[in-house]
C-alpha cells in the first residue's frame, strides 16, 4: 500500500468479530483492540485501547437482530470522532432493517432511512455494505455508499458445479431483477415465482411462471428469514418435473424454524454468505465467505482506488 497515506485501523463489534478477523487476515494486519463493557440493566459503554488519532477507522459490524449489534455499532462510530479519526467507515455486511424501505400502508415508519440518518448523525464517513434489500436505500445516505455484490462470489461457484439444462429462478417477483442479471451473464432461461402473501412471513399462493420440466434450478434472493418463501418455491419447483432445486441468498437471517424447512424441502442445496454468522446445524447448507470482497474494497477504498472492476453483475 501507498505509505505517504494516512494509517487505517480495523475494530469489531462484538458479534462481526469472526468477519473482522478474516477480513484483517487477508489485508494481513491486526485487528485493533477495544472494549465493550457491560452494565447490570444492559447498558453498555463502547472505549478504543488503542490510539486511532489521524487514522481511517474501518468498523465491521453487521446489523442482524438484536438491536444491541445496531446501539454497538453506533457508539463504536460516536468514540471514533470522539478520539479524533481521520474518518471513519462502516464495514456492514448486512444492513439490517433494510425491508422497511417505503410507506407501503398508511402510519409505518421508514426504519432503513431511520437508520441512515442514526448512523450520519452519530458521525460516519462512509459505508460499505452489501446486497441490500432494495438498491434506493443508497440514496438515503448523505455520505458515500459502496454497495458491493455477492454475485462476486455466488457466479464462481455456480459455474463449479457444471450444471447441463440450468436455469435461474426467483422465489417472488421483486427479486426479478436480480435473478435476471444472473440469468443473462450465465446465459440461461430464467423462471419466475409469483407469490401472495397472508401476512409478513407467511406465503398463501405460489404459482411457477415458465418451464422447469428435467432442469437443474437455482433460486436466487437476497435473504432468507423463515425460509417459508424459498422452501415453498423449491418445492414447487420440484412438483413441476425439476431435476433439482439449489437456492443462493447473500444473508442468512434463518429465524426460527427455518433450519428445519430448509432441511425438510426439496432443496438440493442451500448456499449463503457468512455476512451474518449462521452456525445450526444445517447438512444442506453451504456457506462462502465474502471477507475476501470486503478485505480488497478495504484496500481500494484506502488507496483512492476503484472498485468497479469487483462487479461481475449486480
Amino acid at each position: 500500500m501507498d505509505t505517504t497515506l494516512s494509517p487505517f485501523k480495523i475494530f469489531s463489534g462484538t458479534k462481526s468479530r469472526y468477519m473482522a478477523e478474516e477480513i484483517c487476515k487477508e489485508l494481513g494486519v491486526e485487528l485493533g483492540s477495544m472494549k465493550i463493557e457491560h452494565f447490570a440493566d444492559g447498558e453498555f459503554e463502547v472505549c478504543f485501547e488503542e490510539s486511532v488519532r489521524g487514522c481511517e477507522v474501518y468498523l465491521v459490524q453487521s446489523t442482524f437482530p438484536n438491536c444491541d449489534n445496531l446501539m454497538e455499532l453506533l457508539l463504536m462510530i460516536d468514540a471514533a470522532k470522539r478520539a479524533s479519526a481521520k474518518s471513519v467507515i462502516a464495514v456492514m455486511p448486512y444492513f439490517g432493517w433494510a425491508r422497511q424501505d417505503r410507506k407501503d400502508k398508511p402510519r409505518v415508519s421508514i426504519a432503513a432511512k431511520l437508520v441512515s440518518d442514526m448512523l450520519v448523525t452519530a458521525g460516519v464517513d462512509r459505508v460499505i455494505t452489501m446486497d441490500l434489500h432494495a438498491d434506493q436505500i443508497q440514496g438515503f445516505f448523505n455520505v458515500p455508499v459502496d454497495h458491493l455484490y455477492a454475485s462476486s462470489v455466488f457466479i464462481p461457484y455456480i459455474q463449479s458445479l457444471k450444471l447441463p439444462d440450468m436455469v435461474i429462478a426467483t422465489p417472488d417477483v421483486g427479486g426479478a431483477k436480480r435473478a435476471n442479471n444472473y440469468a443473462k451473464y450465465l446465459d440461461v432461461p430464467l423462471v419466475l415465482c409469483h407469490k401472495q402473501r397472508a401476512k409478513a412471513n407467511v406465503v398463501a399462493k405460489m404459482t411457477v411462471i415458465g418451464d422447469v420440466q428435467d432442469k437443474n434450478v437455482i433460486l436466487v434472493d437476497d435473504m432468507v428469514d423463515t425460509a417459508g418463501t424459498i422452501t415453498k418455491a423449491a418445492d414447487l419447483m420440484m412438483e413441476n418435473g425439476a431435476k433439482s432445486v439449489r437456492a443462493l441468498a447473500s444473508h442468512a437471517i434463518m429465524s426460527d424454524p427455518a433450519t428445519q424447512r430448509v432441511n425438510d424441502s426439496g432443496l438440493t442445496e442451500m448456499i449463503f454468505t457468512n455476512s451474518i454468522p449462521y452456525t445450526k446445524d444445517c447438512p444442506k447448507c453451504t456457506i462462502i465467505s465474502v471477507a475476501r470482497l470486503f478485505a480488497d474494497t478495504i484496500r481500494r477504498v484506502h488507496c483512492n482506488q476503484s472498485i468497479s472492476s469487483q462487479y461481475l453483475i449486480k
